[in-house]
């Protein structure tokens, strides 16, 4: 009877170690395969952004390449400009968004999310990486000239402003 037991005992130890060995191949495999896949391929499903807040005066941006393109990817303008919701609030229009980006801090920016090793393998950003050596690194005044948004999205710009910010400090420049 001990006999059977311990054959019992045996049996059911491969068994679960069999499953557990299947299921953490499988986990691997999937790991895997998501790090291969572009990102396109890997958003399943739209996700809801706030977008809506900004679109209230920026109704041009809606629908806009990089924008959709991040919406898409549950990415929405507060990520990259703050949840801004004094200037959201302010109807006189002198209230600067939270983040602005002055030239030299539009390539460090996007390389937060979009890291060198990603970007280097495209052969035309030799002139956007040639900039600064880390994400964190002011552009080199005597470095290129290109920054992401100047391929990626030059409609990202406002076409006409009534109100213009140091973006560096949000200082008033003009009313």
């Amino acid at each position: 009877m001990k006999v059977t037991n311990v054959r019992g005992v045996a049996l059911s130890v491969l068994i679960v170690g069999g499953l557990l060995l299947v299921f953490a191949a499988s986990c691997s495999f999937e790991e895997r395969q998501a790090e291969q896949e572009p990102v396109e391929r890997q958003i399943e499903e739209e996700t809801f952004v706030a977008n809506p807040f900004c679109y209230a005066c920026h109704a041009d941006f809606q629908g806009e390449t990089l924008e959709a393109r991040h919406a898409k990817a549950g990415i929405g303008c507060e990520r990259c400009h703050g949840e801004s919701e004094r200037h959201r609030s302010d109807e006189a229009n002198i209230t600067p968004p939270e983040l602005m980006y002055p030239r030299t801090r539009v390539n460090p920016t996007c390389m937060m999310c979009h890291p060198r090793d990603t970007i280097k393998q495209v052969d035309s950003h030799d002139v956007i990486l040639a900039g600064a050596e880390t994400i964190f690194d002011e552009k080199d005044p005597n470095g290129p000239e290109k920054v992401c948004t100047d391929c990626h999205a030059p409609e990202h710009k406002m076409g006409v402003r009534t109100v213009r910010w140091n973006k560096a400090t949000g200082e008033i420049l003009q009313d």
